[in-house]
């Protein structure tokens, strides 16, 4: 059986976790609003989905236990962290509120953003590989992964809406200073290119 009440109040925490994908949902919803973020956002949980279940088939252990594979995932994602940074850096000059119909043309390019940002990180599949398996419950196996699985991804949802209102809101407030917050966002994205980088391999045991 399921322990939730250990399960969800950790989980959560982990999908509140400050991150690349949490950022890029928050620089979203500072730029194009809440609804325009929640959908690009939809781009990162269609990657989880098959992370899950890759972990619930046992392929997750390949991370955790191949420091090769491990570290070409890293350093792949690594790469695209900062060469996002940089785009966001770069952009912040002629960042300006964008209107839902001009939002509308770019949601495209951000859906694949968040695709990119949470298929890049090997710390997402090591979640599901790691601490998932804690919770599950023998004698129902993929049951209770699968319930596991739709709990993540829906306060995965949450954590997502939370960010891009926090960005939404910042922006009110700083309507001026968006721009500023457009180059806080690239500088942060490289800083987690650069963590993510020299970030070790799990141990094996």
């Amino acid at each position: 059986m399921i322990d939730w009440l250990i399960f969800l109040p950790a989980c959560f925490a982990l999908n509140l976790a400050f991150g690349p994908n949490n950022l890029l949902a928050m620089t979203h919803g500072a730029a194009s609003g809440v609804v325009f973020a929640q959908k690009a956002a939809l781009g990162r949980l269609a990657v989880f989905v098959p992370m899950i279940a890759i972990s619930a088939f046992g392929l997750g252990i390949i991370l955790t236990t191949s420091a090769f594979v491990f570290n070409a995932v890293k350093i792949v994602g690594a790469a695209y962290l900062i060469w996002l940074g940089v785009s966001l850096w770069r952009s912040a000059a002629t960042l300006r509120p964008t209107a839902s119909g001009a939002a509308d043309r770019t949601l495209l390019g951000a859906t694949r953003a968040e695709a990119a940002v949470a298929v890049g990180n090997p710390k997402a599949i090591l979640i599901f590989a790691a601490f998932f398996p804690q919770f599950v419950a023998v004698d129902a196996y993929w049951q209770s992964y699968a319930l596991l699985g739709a709990a993540f991804l829906l306060m995965e949802a949450v954590a997502i809406c939370a960010y891009a209102t926090l960005g939404k809101v910042a922006s009110r407030y700083a309507a001026r200073k968006l721009s500023a917050m457009q180059r806080v966002s690239g500088a942060m994205m490289c800083v987690f290119g650069v963590l993510l980088l020299v970030s070790p391999a799990p141990t094996r045991s």
